[in-house]
Formats: structure tokens, sequence, C-alpha cells
């Protein structure tokens, strides 16, 4: 039984789930308003139920209802009860969850739908554009993909009847193609460890490190740094031209990515940008070579030229879509 067994149907606990941190708000389900919210380290806890009891507890000594009502977005695919974190140990039973917390409903989706689900709701000022600043068009899909602990992937369609409807893809996960001789270089040194490089494997955070000892092998220097946190701060602070090289090289091998769902998807709706490495290097991102790999597809860089790409500021992006999802009682 719950230790918060009270019912509030006017709160809901939303939960953004990812390989490093859980980030966990109570909201009300009428406004989607943020009532209360914390960050919670996911190595410090056994797993969600745990996390989520610490957040719950912080709210019912400062007098907020509990919630009855739960929508929460993880970093894995989510297809059936049993939920298993990609890059994380926690793995968690989706009704056991809801009845251990005493919630009526709990729905678990995606985080990157999440993501989606946000994009229709976010401010202007919620969003910098990358390249042509235009609205897209209206009528087609969008995406939403960034870098983060992995590189996230979500379709965001059209609904025929004025509304979105978000789709779940391991995007992330495709298999990574060359587009210039440095590309097809820094593969052909990876494949013997790596039979299998995947997006993911370079446009990550652990990517990022990945590609900047990759590029010291190469050329035969020593690599200083033993953190992909090192690397970007490195990059950004100019004090490592290695490190700014790898930022730069993973900067273009996500325009290459992203471009290429636009080419697979049809998303001429645009390209929202987000996780926790782009947003907090945008000045090396706007300087970096990703708008020209977006566009650099021969024949076709006419189709996906107008489509405008966007870095999402926002500080929760994951919150304001599943604040959508409790206001509509999903």
């Amino acid at each position: 039984m719950s230790t918060f067994s009270t019912i509030a149907p006017a709160t809901g606990l939303i939960a953004d789930i990812g390989g490093t941190n859980a980030r966990f708000a109570l909201v009300d389900t009428l406004t989607g308003a943020v009532l209360r919210a914390a960050t919670l380290s996911t190595d410090d806890h056994p797993g969600p139920v745990a996390a989520a009891r610490v957040m719950l507890a912080e709210a019912a000594a400062a007098g907020l209802p509990m919630p009855g009502v739960g929508a929460w977005a993880v970093a894995c695919p989510v297809l059936a009860d049993a939920v298993d974190l990609t890059n994380h140990a926690w793995a968690f039973s989706i009704d056991a969850t809801r009845e251990a917390l005493g919630l009526s409903r709990l729905t678990v989706i995606n985080d990157f739908v999440a993501n989606a689900l946000a994009i229709p709701d976010l401010r202007p000022e919620d969003s910098v554009a990358i390249g042509p600043g235009g609205a897209g068009s209206a009528d087609h899909p969008m995406v939403a993909i960034g870098p983060g602990t992995g590189l996230g992937v979500a379709l965001l369609v059209p609904d025929g009847a004025g509304g979105w409807r978000a789709q779940a893809t391991e995007g992330g996960h495709v298999t990574l193609a060359p587009a210039d001789a440095a590309d097809a270089r820094l593969l052909d040194h990876l494949w013997p460890t790596h039979p299998h490089v995947s997006a993911e494997r370079l446009i990550s955070g652990d990517g990022l490190l990945l590609l900047y000892r990759t590029l010291a092998a190469l050329e035969g220097v020593a690599a200083r740094f033993d953190r992909p946190e090192a690397v970007s701060a490195a990059a950004m602070g100019g004090t490592d031209p290695l490190a700014r090289a790898a930022m730069n090289r993973m900067y273009a091998l996500l325009g290459t990515v992203a471009g290429n769902l636009v080419l697979s998807t049809g998303a001429l709706g645009g390209v929202f940008i987000l996780g926790g490495i782009v947003p907090a290097t945008l000045d090396l991102f706007r300087a970096s070579p990703f708008r020209a790999r977006f566009e650099a597809k021969g024949r076709f860089r006419d189709y996906v030229a107008p489509v405008p790409t966007r870095v999402v500021t926002h500080p929760t992006p994951a919150f304001v879509g599943l604040a959508r999802m409790v206001r509509a009682g999903a």
C-alpha cells in the first residue's frame, strides 16, 4: 500500500526519467502549472518509486495535495508493462508503480514523445532558430531530436483534425553513415571495436568523449580529458583545439542525421533540437557545421533548405508535453 494514499484528482505527478537524472513535478491537472519540482540522481535511488516518494514527502510536508494521476517519460522504448531504461539499471512495472504510489492512472511514454508533445505549446522565446527562422509547413510532420545521455528522436504528426500525434522512434540507433572523408576515417577507426556505429554512439555525451579520444588517436596525441563535460568545457573555453574539433564533428554528424530524418519522414514542419548538450553549448552550436551538413543533400538540397531548425531552450520541455497529457486526461 502506498504511503501517499490520499487521492487528489486535481494534481498529477509527472516525471522525466533519463539515464542520469529523474525530474519529478507535481502539477495542476486543470492548468498544467507546476506546483513543486525536484531533480534527483538516478544513481542515488534504487528505482523510480523510491525517488518519487522522496519528492512526494517534500510536497506533503509543504502542504500540497497528493496526486491522483501520473504521466511519466522514460529514456527507453515503452512497449509493454515492463520498462527497462536504456542507459541505466532502473527497471520497473508500470502497473506496480502506479499501485505503489496510489495513483488511479499512470501513463508512461518514451521521453522524446514527451518532448515532441511540448512543441505546439512552446512560446517563441522557448527556442532559437539555427538557419532559416520560418514556421515550416503546417501540414507536415516535425522532428524532435536531441543528444544527452543518449540520442532521442520522435515525430510529431498532424492528426487530421487540427491537432498533433506524437510517434516514438528509435532513430538514435540508426547506422551512422559518413558524409565526408573525415567521417569515413573516424568510422574506419571505430569499426574494429564497434561493429555497429549508431548515431547515438557518436552523438551523445559518451559519443563526444569517444569522438575526442578517436580524434586524438588519429592525430597521434594524448587525450587530456576523460569526461564529456571536460571536453565540452574545454571546447567552449577555447583551451583545446581537439576538444573544439570533437564538438564540431559531433554537431556535423547531428546535422547529417537530422537532414536524413527530414528526407525519410517528410518532416517539412521543422526540426526541434533538445537534450542537455546543445542548449548548454549554444554558441558553439551556432558556429558549428550543423546547418551546412543538414542541407548537404545533393539533388535534394532545395527540399531540406527551407526546413527550419530550432534549438529548444526551455529548461524542462518534457514537463510541458507531460502537462499537456495530464490536462487531456491521458
